[in-house]
């Protein structure tokens, strides 16, 4: 087994909780991390000697998950929500690139201290850059993707957020925007 594992439950109140786990190869070490979904996680890294230890412990750990009731959610269970920001030109510049590398990393590590799900591609569209994020709770998602972008200086006046279900890319939904507006267009 290599990679993540990310699995979640909801408990008896109601709220979805989250457990990650994957070996870090810089510097050695067993990684877990763990919280309620849209709050910051608790982090807990394990020294292993090599790659198969690291083997085992992931197995050991999507064991122990299985056991506590957590699960992977499917995509189809989980929602697109786009963060999107408006652009002077409709290509982009090469500082327009520069946000979109800089927006990217910021989201990533946002939301996944959060389990609050990935980046999974970013793209520019007509005067638009739109960072597209598969998410398992669509409100704290939002919530963290504007709690980031103030917070890392993005454009927020240029930050529009759309959701749309994972099975229907075609039908978003605005959930944000910084100007007035009463749709979303990617």
């Amino acid at each position: 087994m290599s990679g993540i594992v990310r699995v979640y439950k909801r408990d008896d109140e109601g709220i979805l909780h989250f457990r990650e786990a994957w070996f870090d190869e810089e510097y050695s070490q067993f990684v877990m991390n763990f919280g309620a979904v849209g709050h910051q996680s608790k982090t807990e890294e394990t020294d292993v000697p090599d790659a198969d230890g690291a083997d085992s412990l992931l197995d050991a750990f999507a064991a122990q998950c299985q056991e506590d009731g957590y699960a992977e959610i499917p995509n189809e269970e989980q929602s697109w929500v786009v963060a999107q920001f408006a652009l002077k030109t409709r290509e982009g510049t090469e500082r327009d690139r520069y946000l979109e590398q800089k927006a990217k990393d910021a989201l990533i590590s946002h939301l996944a201290w959060r389990g609050l799900g990935t980046v999974e591609r970013s793209e520019f569209t007509d005067y638009k850059l739109n960072i597209y994020c598969l998410c398992p709770d669509v409100n704290k998602a939002v919530n963290a993707i504007k709690v980031c972008a103030r917070g890392e200086d993005l454009d927020f006046t240029k930050l529009s957020i759309g959701a749309a279900p994972y099975s229907e890319p075609g039908h978003f939904k605005l959930k944000h925007s910084a100007k007035p507006a009463n749709s979303f267009s990617l």
